[in-house]
Formats: structure tokens, C-alpha cells, sequence
């Protein structure tokens, strides 16, 4: 579903100019700069967000890491499918700096990539899209947008809450086309499960307490897998309680788990893993840390309050018990 340009009106043209470009209305004071070096993502962002009447300036990825942060908008959509050195640091520095010029960050990779975007980008609070379609994309830019804070929400004109109202409007026309184009679904995740930014959390170690041995929670584990090969394994979807599994085990197994991995774990599409992820993280269950050894990876483990959440149900269940699943 990435590959493909569903174009809704005429054709895009894109804008490499930094601080002059514009929307086809003019009537938006909000404004988004799309960087993205896939020419039909780079058209679609910039066609999606035409539309809804903001004003736009859309270029490379390239000329990010070329030119800096000489003028982002109050919204950055950013396609980094791929990372290489240089890619990172580009990150990094957008990270940092979009903070101080209160810009907030929509960043779409891939599952390969998604360890190294993630560990780099932990100042600017980004929403993180895996493998997203365009619906998902677009689903991301209108909650963004109706989710910044209290202050910049009371000066939106009326102009700015119909361009809300817009996207909102496009999401269910995107993705009926989507769905007519590919009734498999493409592996999609669907429009209703955007990404949720991850908080960012001081490094530090879980307390010891009481956990089940890693070996009863790895067999809990594959019985809950097991359940997929006879019946449809949607029904029985909580990748909430298989991701406290799996970091339980990994820390009786002494082990790291990184974001990617966690989202396998949760067996469901990434998009959804990753809203999962920061509700637990909001929720004050999981926690980012950073490699003591290399600053540029960073991990998810639990905090002390799931570890003694955890401790307790299985001491109330008892070990003697069958497994639970």
C-alpha cells in the first residue's frame, strides 16, 4: 500500500523553497513542512495537507541534511524509510531543535529502521508511523493537529478548525479508496490505530522483585501463539499483556528488548504495537533506557510498578496452578 500514489485532486508540484511555500488555500496560519525523499509519499503528504488549508513546503530528506532547520513548520512530516550516518544525525539535530521552535514530528519508517529512529529521536515527543499508508498518514497529521497544546488550541481560527474538519473528511475517503484498491488490506493496520508518541523517561534499572521464572512465562508465551494455528488468533488480540510477558521474561532472562522487538512480541501490525507501547509508557508500566554502552540505541523494560503489579498475580494465581494464557 506505501507504493502507491492514490492521488485525490490534480496533479502536486512540489515546493522546495523552505520559508515561501504555500497551500492551494491561503486562509490556514498553520503550516507543515514535509521532507521526504520518495517522490509519490513526498507528493501525497504535501497534496493531503493542501487540501485540508495548510500551507506547505515540501522537499527532500536530502536537503534536510543539506540545508538544517532554517524554517520548519508548526507541523514536520518526515518519510525515513532507511538510515545511514548521516540520516541519524539529521535526526538528531531535528530533534533537538524542533522542541525549542515548538514544531511537533510525525516520522514514518520502516520496521528495519525503526531501532535506530527511534533511539535518536527522544527530546521532540515524535508520533512514529511503521510502514504506514497514506489514510494512517493522514489519520497522524489531523490528531496532531487537534492535539496541540491548550494554548496554540485557543488561537486556531475558524479557518484552522475547518481545516480539521477537512482532514477528518479525507481520512474516510482515502481509505475507502484504499480499500476498494486492496480488499486484502496490504498489510495495512487500518485508519483508526494511529501511532502514540512515546514519553521520554530517565534511564534506571527495575527493582528486583518477585517475577515468575522467564521459563513458566516463555511457555505462557507459546501457548498464547499456539492458540493462532487453530483459531482465528485475532479474537484473542491483548498485545498489552504479551508485551508485560515478554519483558518479564527478558528480564529474568537478563536480556535487553528493543522497540522492534517488542513490537513482534505484541503480535500485532507495528502502527498498533507502538500506540500500545506509549500507553503503557503513559500509564507508567514501561519505561525507555538507553545502551550504557552506545548512547544511540535505547530499549523498553518495565518499571518498578509493573514488575510488583506482575510479582503480585502470579503469587496470587500461584505457580501450581496451570499456566495462565
Amino acid at each position: 500500500m506505501d507504493d502507491t500514489d492514490f492521488t485525490l485532486g490534480g496533479p502536486v508540484t512540489d515546493d522546495f523553497a523552505y520559508g515561501g511555500g504555500s497551500a492551494s488555500s491561503q486562509g490556514s496560519g498553520l503550516s507543515v513542512s514535509i521532507f521526504a525523499d520518495r517522490a509519490h509519499v513526498r507528493a501525497a503528504m504535501r497534496e493531503d495537507a493542501g487540501a485540508a488549508g495548510l500551507r506547505v513546503t515540501a522537499t527532500t530528506l536530502t536537503e534536510l541534511l543539506e540545508q538544517g532547520e532554517r524554517s520548519l513548520g508548526d507541523v514536520v512530516l518526515l518519510d525515513c524509510p532507511q538510515v545511514d550516518g548521516a540520516a541519524l544525525a539529521a535526526l538528531s539535530r531535528l530533534d533537538m531543535r524542533a522542541p525549542q521552535l515548538g514544531a511537533r514530528l510525525i516520522v514514518s519508517t520502516s520496521v528495519e529502521a525503526l531501532d535506530d529512529v527511534f533511539a535518536c529521536m527522544d527530546h521532540s515527543n515524535p508520533l512514529l508511523l511503521v510502514d504506514p499508508n497514506r489514510a494512517e498518514r493522514v489519520v497522524a497529521l489531523g490528531r496532531v493537529l487537534a492535539t496541540m497544546s491548550q494554548g496554540r488550541v485557543r488561537e486556531l481560527s475558524d479557518d484552522d478548525r475547518l481545516m480539521i474538519l477537512r482532514l477528518t473528511e479525507q481520512v474516510g475517503e482515502i481509505a475507502g479508496r484504499i480499500d476498494r484498491l486492496a480488499p486484502s488490506g496490504g498489510g495495512a493496520d487500518g485508519a483508526s490505530e494511529p501511532a502514540i508518541p512515546l514519553a521520554r523517561e530517565a534511564p534506571r534499572r527495575c527493582a528486583v522483585a518477585q517475577l515468575p521464572d522467564a521459563r513458566l512465562v516463555r511457555k505462557i508465551l507459546r501457548q498464547r501463539q499456539l492458540r493462532a494455528r487453530f483459531i482465528e488468533g485475532d479474537l484473542f488480540a491483548d498485545p498489552a499483556w504479551d508485551m508485560l510477558l515478554d519483558l518479564a521474561a527478558a528480564q529474568g532472562e537478563g536480556k535487553q528488548v528493543s522497540v522492534t522487538s517488542l513490537c513482534i512480541a505484541a503480535a500485532v501490525p507495528p502502527t498498533t504495537a507502538l500506540r500500545w507501547i506509549g500507553q503503557m509508557v503513559d500509564g507508567g508500566l514501561f519505561r525507555r533506557v538507553l545502551d550504557d554502552n552506545d548512547r544511540r540505541r535505547a530499549f523498553i523494560e518495565l518499571t518498578d510498578k509493573a514488575v510488583e503489579g506482575l510479582g503480585r498475580y502470579f503469587g496470587e494465581i500461584g505457580l501450581a496452578a496451570p499456566a495462565p494464557v
